[in-house]
Formats: C-alpha cells, sequence, structure tokens
C-alpha cells in the first residue's frame, strides 16, 4: 500500500476484503528514465489509458486486466509538422468561459486558452494523429520542466514526447522529450491505486522549457472533496481534447470521482483543475485506473504523497 497512509488512520481497501495498518507517511519516490520493473497487480483494473499498438512501449509490462471493449481506431487527419509559436497570446483569457458552463457536460476544450495550452498529449513515436496514448499538463515549478500525468500511463520514457495544446494533427506550441518518470513507493512496489499520479521531467526544447512557453498549474493539496473542477483529457479516437466542468465527490478515503460523460481511453492523466484556485487537485486515474466506463472518471486524492513527490522531482530536475 506504499506510504500512503496517515499516521495512525485505517481504512477498508476497495479491491481487498481486509483492514490494513497504517504506515508511515514518508514518500520515497521511485525515477524511472528508461525501462521500469514494477508489477501491477490489481486484476481489476481497467483503465483509461489509450489501448492500440502504438502504446505497448509505455503501456505498464503487466496489464491488470485484459480489455475487452471493441478496439477504437483513430481516424488519420493529414499530418502536420509541429511548428513552435510564441506561448499563449497574453489577450487570451486565462480559462474557460464559466459563464456558459452546464456542469457535468463535456465538450472540445477551447482554443487560444492559457489553462488549456497547458493540457497537452503524450505520444509514442511521432507526433501525429493516433499516436497518442494519454494525457498530461505543466506543473509549475522552479525548473520549468515538469508535468503531471497517471503512473499507470508510462514504464518507460522510449520515444515518449508531449505536446502541449495539441489539436488535429498539429503541436502548436511544439514538443517536449520525457527524460525521466517520478513515482510514490506504493505504486512503484504494489501498484498501489491511491497513487496512482506520475511527475514526468521534460528537457527543453530549442532551448526552451515547457514551462516557459506555455505556463504551468500550481499543484494543490488537501483541497476538499466536494470541489468543482475543469476536467481535461484526449480521447484515444480524437484528435481535441475534451473538456468537462463538475463538482467532484469522495469515493473512497483516498479517491476523489466525477461524473463526465465521453471520457473514454486515451483520457488518463488528464488534469482536475479547481474552478475557485486554478490548482491542480487530481489525474484521471487511481480507481480501476480512472474508471472502466467512459461517463465516470477517478483520481488518487493530492495530499502530502504527490506534494512530497513533487519536491523530489523538483530538486532531481534542478
Amino acid at each position: 500500500m506504499g506510504q500512503h497512509r496517515r499516521r495512525g488512520s485505517r481504512r477498508h481497501r476497495l479491491l481487498a476484503p481486509s483492514l490494513f495498518t497504517a504506515l508511515s507517511a514518508v514518500v520515497v519516490a521511485t525515477v524511472v528514465a528508461g525501462t521500469h520493473g514494477f508489477d501491477l497487480s490489481d486484476a481489476t483494473a481497467a483503465g483509461k489509458e489509450a489501448r492500440s499498438p502504438r502504446a505497448v512501449a509505455v503501456a505498464p509490462a503487466t496489464s491488470p486486466a485484459a480489455d475487452t471493449t471493441p478496439s477504437r481506431t483513430p481516424t488519420p487527419a493529414p499530418s502536420a509538422t509541429p511548428t513552435p509559436t510564441d506561448s499563449p497570446s497574453s489577450t487570451a483569457p486565462a480559462t474557460p468561459d464559466a459563464h456558459s458552463v452546464v456542469l457535468g457536460a463535456t465538450g472540445p476544450a477551447p482554443a487560444d486558452n492559457r489553462e488549456t495550452a497547458t493540457v497537452g498529449a503524450l505520444f509514442s513515436g511521432s507526433v501525429a494523429p493516433g499516436n497518442h496514448f494519454c494525457t498530461a499538463s505543466v506543473l509549475h515549478s522552479a525548473t520549468g520542466n515538469l508535468l503531471l500525468t497517471a503512473a499507470h500511463c508510462l514504464t518507460s520514457t522510449d520515444g515518449v514526447t508531449f505536446a502541449p495544446g495539441y489539436r488535429d494533427g498539429s503541436a502548436p506550441y511544439g514538443t517536449w522529450r520525457v527524460t525521466a518518470i517520478h513515482t510514490a513507493s506504493g505504486w512503484s512496489e504494489k501498484g498501489d491505486v491511491d497513487e496512482d499520479f506520475a511527475i514526468l521531467e521534460t528537457a527543453p526544447s530549442n532551448g526552451r522549457k515547457v514551462e516557459d512557453v506555455v505556463g504551468g498549474n500550481k499543484l494543490g493539496t488537501d483541497e476538499p472533496f466536494g470541489a468543482t473542477v475543469r476536467l481535461y483529457g484526449y480521447p484515444a479516437d480524437a484528435e481535441v481534447p475534451n473538456l468537462c466542468t463538475n463538482t467532484t465527490a469522495q469515493q473512497s478515503a483516498y479517491q476523489r470521482v466525477i461524473q463526465c460523460p465521453s471520457y473514454p481511453s486515451g483520457t488518463s492523466g488528464g488534469p482536475w483543475i479547481n474552478t475557485a484556485t486554478g490548482d491542480v487537485v487530481g489525474a484521471i486515474g487511481g480507481y480501476q485506473q480512472g474508471g472502466d466506463t467512459d461517463d465516470t472518471s477517478y483520481s488518487a486524492y493530492f495530499d502530502h504523497t504527490v506534494a512530497e513527490l513533487y519536491d523530489q522531482a523538483e530538486a532531481a530536475a534542478s
């Protein structure tokens, strides 16, 4: 179960019949630069990472369960060569227009928006339609090169790139190569769903760090379960990110849940951004690796565990 439990606490595991004794609150981060050899044993998880031949190189080496959902094959769009541009316009709105929001409704995320620009797709191989397998977002940090995603999304950095603001075959701000993966010990050692989050390091692109180009979202921890969030994610069969705003609830002691339709495979790792604070308080993952239906998504609760992981990742990236 890792080091996620608060000192002195006890809880009922969702995927096991007995109670476990609380462990220390100290997090030991696992850093991966290449192959990461953990063994995930949660046999009930279905997951929302893209399940296609292109994702094999970065999907967990031991799959938690076979996917019985019919394969979704993306319809290729005309290929476009990613061309880096300046940061999102200072005149662009910082966040989507809250006045027109219908809670629980899903639609395309707006383009030319500073918050949307921090959200992107993870690619295995070339940045082209059909090659993205999970979602990630830029974390604000002193180093300016950190991303947030789900731990179950990848076990190797080989050939993995991040394209913020990606849509319709184009990477408008450029692409960044992923160079290291940081996970909490509960995940790396036992595949603890309560620690299904990862912080990635990226290398500079054309001499620029990713946060210098698109900005980043601050990490929010210990925030109420009943927060209203904007939920982003790139479906594997789409070339534009989804956006849904709704209020989250507590699914278990260390899991958030949200009802938003049309979040299928590929949306794993998508950020949950608190509408009140602008902080990122979750990432699609956790229970059932983010949910085994398209309309319900989960996230591991962000508390001291992810905060300590963030500190270690930032120190390693310095």
